[in-house]
C-alpha cells in the first residue's frame, strides 16, 4: 500500500468514525432543538400550573439527568474518535514499516482537535441551556409565591392527610402537626387544635358543617399557626346562643385563635354568629376565599393586627367588619389591606382599629355609621367607597403613643355622607393629600385640629374640584343658645367679663340661678362676639338695646 492509499484510508476511517458519533450527538442544530423541545416539553406540560416545589424538583432532575446523559454520549464519541485516530495511526505504522508522513500526522491531529474543539461548544451549549432553564424555573418559583404566599391546597398532596368526620355530639381534639381534612355534619361538636407552640396545623374544609349553641366550631387553643384552607362551597359554622368561656377565656366567636390564624383556599365559607364571627388574639391573616359572616359583634376581630392580602368577604348585620383592639395595650390593634373585595355592610364602624389602618389595594364598599376609624389612617392604593351616617373616615386620639392622622398618597375614596353634624374626613390631628382621589359629597367635607398639606392628587368637594382643603365652618350666632356664641358677651356697663353672660355653653339665667349651659344649649362650634358685646343677626335685637326683664328666657327643647 503506497502513501496515498494509507493518507486516504485514514481520513477516510477519521471521517467515518469522527462523522458518526459527531453527526449524531454533536451537531449544535440538533442540540439545540433536543433542548428546545425538552423546555418546551416543561412549559407546556408544567408552566401552564404554578410551580410548587415538587415541579421544582423534577424539572432539576429532569435537567441534570438530560446534561448527564449527553455529557456521557460526548465522551463515548470523544473515546471512538480517540480510538480511530489510534487504529489509523497503529495501520499507517504497519504499512510503512514505522514510519508516517508528517503531512498525514498533521490532518489525524487536525480532525482531533476540530472534533474536540466542536464537542467542547456544544458541551458549554448544553451547560448554559440547563442553567438558563433552572434559572428561570426558579424565578417562576419564587415569583409565584410572592404573590400567592403558600401554594394552595388544590396544589397540595393531600395523599398524607388525615381525615376528620365529625359527629354530633363528639368535639375532636388535634395535638400534632400535619394536615387534616374536615368532613361533615353535626351539632354541638367543636375541632380543638391543643398542640405544642411549635407546630404548624392545617384545616382543610370541605364539606364541613357545624352549629353549636355556646361554643366556637373551631377553637385553636395552642400552636405555632393554624391555616384553615378552604375547599369547595358547602361549608358553614353557625353558633346560636351566649358564648360559654374556656377558664380566664371568653371563646366568644365561631372560629376563635389563641395564635397566629391564617384562611385562603379557592372555596367558600359561611359564618353566623350570635357574637363574633372570627376572633384571634395574635394575627388574624386571610390570604383567599370567599368569606360570608353576620354576627352580631365584630365580623373579624384581633388583639393583635388584621392583614387582608386577597380573597373575598362580604360582612352585614355585624356591629364592626374588621376590629383590632387589645384593651390592656393601646400600642397594638392595626389593620393593612393589601387586596381583596370587602363588601362591609355595619351598624357602628366598618373599619376600626386602635393604632393604623393602612390600605394598600383592594376594592372597599362600606355601608355605616363611620367608615373607617383609627389613629393613623394611610390610604395608598385601592378603591374604597363609603356611605356614612357619622364621619366617613376619622383620625381620632385612639393610642397614646401615635398622633392623630390621616394621608392620602394614592387610590380613590368616594364618600357620601348623611346630614347632620357629619365630616368626610375627620382628624383631630393633621391632613395631608400628596395623590389619589377624594370625592366627598355632604355638609363638611373636611374637618381637623392639626394642619393641612395638599401636595398632589384630586379632591372633589359637593361636585366641584378645588385645589384646597377646607376646614368645617365654625358655629354661627350663639348656636342653639341664641345669644351665646363660643364666648357669650359681657354685660352692658362692662362689669362682667365676656363669656359670663353665656359661657362656651350658653348662658345662665339673669339672676345667677343654674349653672352656664342650663339656657340657651352649646351655644354652638364658633360663635362671634364683640369686645363689649354683640349684635344678634338681622332681626334681632343689640345687647344694649334688650329691654331689661327679672324672668328668666323661656327654654328651648334641643
Amino acid at each position: 500500500m503506497d502513501k496515498k492509499d494509507i493518507a486516504k484510508r485514514i481520513n477516510s476511517m477519521t471521517h467515518n468514525e469522527a462523522g458518526k458519533k459527531t453527526g449524531k450527538i454533536m451537531k449544535n442544530d440538533l442540540m439545540e432543538e433536543e433542548m428546545n423541545d425538552l423546555t418546551g416539553k416543561v412549559t407546556n406540560d408544567r408552566m401552564k400550573k404554578e410551580p410548587d416545589e415538587k415541579m421544582n424538583t423534577e424539572m432539576n432532575d429532569l435537567i441534570k439527568n438530560g446534561t448527564n446523559n449527553r455529557k456521557n454520549r460526548i465522551k463515548r464519541g470523544l473515546t471512538a474518535i480517540t480510538l480511530a485516530a489510534a487504529m489509523a495511526l497503529t495501520l499507517t505504522a504497519c504499512s510503512q514499516n514505522g514510519s508516517v508522513t508528517s503531512k498525514v500526522k498533521e490532518k489525524v491531529a487536525e480532525k482531533i482537535t476540530e472534533s474536540a474543539e466542536k464537542i467542547t461548544e456544544s458541551t458549554e451549549k448544553i451547560t448554559e441551556s440547563s442553567e438558563k432553564l433552572a434559572e428561570n424555573v426558579a424565578e417562576g418559583s419564587e415569583t409565584v409565591e410572592s404573590v400567592l404566599g403558600t401554594v394552595t391546597s388544590d396544589e397540595k398532596d393531600l395523599s398524607g392527610a388525615k381525615n376528620l368526620t365529625v359527629e354530633d355530639g363528639k368535639s375532636v381534639t388535634i395535638d400534632a402537626a400535619g394536615t387534616y381534612v374536615l368532613t361533615g355534619e353535626a351539632k354541638e361538636a367543636s375541632v380543638i387544635v391543643d398542640a405544642s407552640d411549635e407546630d404548624e396545623v392545617e384545616l382543610v374544609l370541605d364539606g364541613f358543617i357545624l352549629t353549636n349553641k355556646s361554643m366556637p366550631c373551631i377553637y385553636v387553643k395552642k400552636a405555632d399557626k393554624v391555616l384553615i384552607t378552604l375547599e369547595g362551597d358547602q361549608n358553614s359554622l353557625t353558633v346560636t346562643g351566649e358564648f360559654g368561656t374556656d377558664g380566664d377565656t371568653k371563646t366568644d366567636a365561631a372560629v376563635f385563635s389563641k395564635d397566629d390564624l391564617t384562611i385562603e383556599g379557592e372555596g367558600s365559607l359561611t359564618i353566623a354568629s350570635s357574637d363574633n364571627g372570627i376572633a384571634g388574639k395574635d394575627t388574624v391573616a386571610i390570604r383567599g376565599g370567599n368569606l360570608t359572616i353576620s354576627c352580631e359583634g365584630s365580623a373579624i376581630e384581633s388583639k393583635d393586627e388584621i392583614l387582608i392580602a386577597d380573597g373575598s368577604i362580604e360582612i352585614s348585620e355585624c356591629n364592626d367588619g374588621l376590629h383590632a383592639e387589645d384593651n390592656d395595650d393601646d400600642s397594638k390593634g392595626s389593620i393593612v389591606i393589601e387586596g381583596g373585595k370587602l363588601n362591609i355592610t355595619a351598624a357602628d364602624d366598618a373599619i376600626h382599629a386602635i393604632t393604623n389602618v393602612r390600605v394598600d389595594g383592594g376594592e372597599l364598599a362600606l355601608k355605616c355609621a363611620e367608615g373607617i376609624e383609627g389613629t393613623v389612617l394611610q390610604i395608598n392604593d385601592g378603591s374604597v367607597s363609603i356611605e356614612a351616617s357619622d364621619d366617613g373616615i376619622n383620625a381620632a386620639h385612639k393610642s397614646s403613643s401615635l398622633s392623630p392622622l390621616f394621608e392620602m398618597n394614592g387610590g380613590s375614596v368616594v364618600i357620601r355622607m348623611g346630614a347632620g353634624d357629619t365630616d368626610g374626613i375627620d382628624s383631630n390631628g393633621d391632613i395631608i393629600i400628596n395623590g389619589g382621589t377624594i370625592d366627598i359629597t355632604g355638609n363638611s367635607p373636611f374637618d381637623y385640629d392639626g394642619k393641612a398639606e395638599y401636595n398632589g392628587g384630586t379632591i372633589i368637594e359637593n361636585g366641584k374640584e378645588t385645589n384646597a382643603i377646607t376646614n368645617q365652618m365654625m358655629g354661627g350666632f350663639g348656636g342653639m343658645g341664641g345669644f351665646g356664641g363660643k364666648e357669650g358677651f359681657g354685660a352692658d356697663d362692662g362689669t362682667v367679663d365676656p363669656g359670663a353672660f353665656g359661657g362656651k355653653e350658653g348662658f345662665a339665667a339673669p339672676d345667677g340661678t343654674g349653672e352656664p349651659g342650663v339656657f340657651g344649649g352649646k351655644g354652638g362650634r364658633g360663635g362671634m362676639r364683640g369686645r363689649d358685646g354683640m349684635t344678634r343677626p338681622e332681626g334681632g335685637t343689640n345687647p344694649e338695646e334688650a329691654p331689661a326683664s327679672d324672668e328668666a328666657p323661656a327654654q328651648e327643647d334641643f
